[in-house]
């Protein structure tokens, strides 16, 4: 290849990734000359083509980098709410809409995806909560091949993995403490079992909680800050408990939350809508899995490159 099209390519890189690589600078083999002054990586053609073909699906996707570096979602209000949120109640919240992003040096919140919130199989809420009150029903169900493409990217680009599962251990009272006011039916050994579509691997990390928020009376920030962590990707349900109370609690502590939409999910698809409509217009940027894949690609590529 052209080492002059190498530039080109690198150039069109460095403004539009997401995340750059980190501080690296990028040598063409076989010539060139680059602006940047870091440490360097060698990249080979086969590698450019895939930034070439990741710059192209940015671009097939309508997506943009934003000026802190984040990947720009689409439309703003192009969410599962549509149907439930009137005109005139987008008019009103029209002030808060912005450029949404995947922000720097992510971490993954997997909030409470364990074996309760799956009760009764893929069957209408209505029908697995007389057996199982605490059960999302084919709701959970349908988010798991969604939440399956998030947790391949996330592995592959090799950012950090939280869960939160809650707290059992008798001396932790657990009955006496809990994350909601719900009545509580007896619990069964595995209730709080992480899924094993989403099995914890070595290097994640499992937060117990008494709480709704993975953050209260947890050692999350303390974990986040050891790692360099700047910005959240949240999933889990559900979306109007733990998830709401977590991400709230990320954008107060100072992280850019991201919650992706495929991934959440409620008892209630009424207050899956409306919960994350709130969240999105004052606390976190709802974007859709494809979006945060995309952002994901880079990271991966450079893991790769090492």
């Amino acid at each position: 290849m052209d080492p002059r099209k190498h530039g080109r390519i690198f150039a069109r890189f460095q403004n539009r990734a997401a995340t750059r690589f980190g501080n690296l600078t990028f040598v063409a083999r076989g010539g060139g000359k680059t602006p940047w002054h870091a440490s360097c990586q060698l990249l080979d053609a086969r590698t450019l083509g895939r930034i070439k073909a990741w710059l192209l699906r940015l671009n097939q996707m309508g997506l943009g980098i934003n000026e802190s570096g984040g990947l720009m979602g689409s439309d703003f209000e192009d969410h599962c709410w549509k149907d439930v949120v009137p005109a005139d109640i987008l008019e009103i919240y029209s002030h808060y809409q912005r450029e949404t992003y995947v922000g720097p040096k992510p971490a993954l919140l997997v909030i409470d995806l364990y074996e309760m919130a799956y009760r009764g199989g893929p069957q209408p809420v209505s029908v697995v909560s007389k057996d199982h009150p605490s059960s999302c029903g084919i709701n959970a169900w349908n988010a798991i091949p969604p939440t399956q493409k998030l947790f391949a990217a996330c592995r592959a680009a090799g950012i950090p993995i939280f869960y939160s599962t809650s707290d059992t251990r008798a001396s932790s009272k657990p009955g006496a403490i809990k994350a909601t006011n719900r009545k509580m039916k007896p619990m069964l050994l595995d209730d709080y079992d992480i899924r094993p579509e989403f099995a914890p691997q070595p290097g994640d990390v499992v937060i117990t909680k008494q709480r709704a928020s993975i953050f209260y009376g947890t050692p999350l920030i303390a974990h986040l800050s050891q790692l360099g962590v700047q910005s959240l990707i949240v999933i889990g349900e559900s979306t109007s408990g733990c998830v709401r109370a977590s991400s709230v609690d990320g954008y107060s502590n100072g992280y850019h939350v991201t919650l992706v939409e495929e991934c959440c999910f409620d008892r209630s698809d009424l207050s899956h809508k409306i919960n994350l409509f709130d969240l999105h217009h004052k606390y976190a940027d709802v974007m859709k899995v494809d979006e945060v894949v995309a952002h994901l690609a880079p990271l991966a590529l450079g893991k790769a490159a090492e």
